[in-house]
């Protein structure tokens, strides 16, 4: 079975949570866990243009196969909403660029398959993650809910493919 390294990510024009998971002879590798943080005073242009790059390079040094986004909502701000498309932009280009897969999930899927509720708060997410890496109890609760969003994002993204690839079987 060939390995499939997931980048999820929680674009954001100053932080952008991110993380990358690789799966290998059906075990899990939690590889990066971190955020981008970007100067809110740079350019729109500028900010863009970093994030770009950014994923690029993880793109190719990590070899992404599968990039894991929430689907977008428009909340209290038209304007935010549409500049995070840029970003979200920039990851459908990354995708076409190297041939990954690109999913997109829900907020309340996600919650779901998480913590078994699509109701669920941030912090029930956030425990749900402790749990599951305990690991990263240090990171997740200095680091910000974008993080620990884009884990939950990447997590969700790597259960679908394995329930699908799963349900495959049964139906060839």
């Amino acid at each position: 079975m060939e390995s499939r390294v997931y980048l999820g990510v929680d674009p954001g024009f100053h932080f952008t949570g991110y993380s990358i998971l690789k799966i290998e002879q059906n075990k899990t590798y939690l590889l990066e866990c971190n955020y981008l943080q970007m100067n809110p005073k740079d350019t729109l242009s500028k900010r863009v243009g970093i994030f770009y790059n950014h994923f690029n390079q993880k793109a190719i040094q990590i070899k992404i196969t599968d990039i894991v986004l929430e689907t977008s909502f428009l909340g209290k701000n038209a304007q935010t909403f549409l500049k995070l498309g840029f970003l979200r932009g920039i990851l459908y280009l990354l995708a076409d660029q190297y041939q990954m897969n690109i999913t997109e999930f829900a907020p309340k899927e996600i919650k779901q398959a998480l913590t078994g509720f699509g109701g669920a708060s941030k912090d029930q997410v956030a425990l749900a993650l402790k749990c599951m890496f305990p690991q990263l109890q240090n990171v997740l609760k200095n680091a910000k809910s974008d993080v620990s969003d884009a884990l939950a994002i990447t997590l969700c993204g790597v259960w679908q493919n394995q329930t699908n690839n799963r349900l495959a079987k049964f139906i060839r």
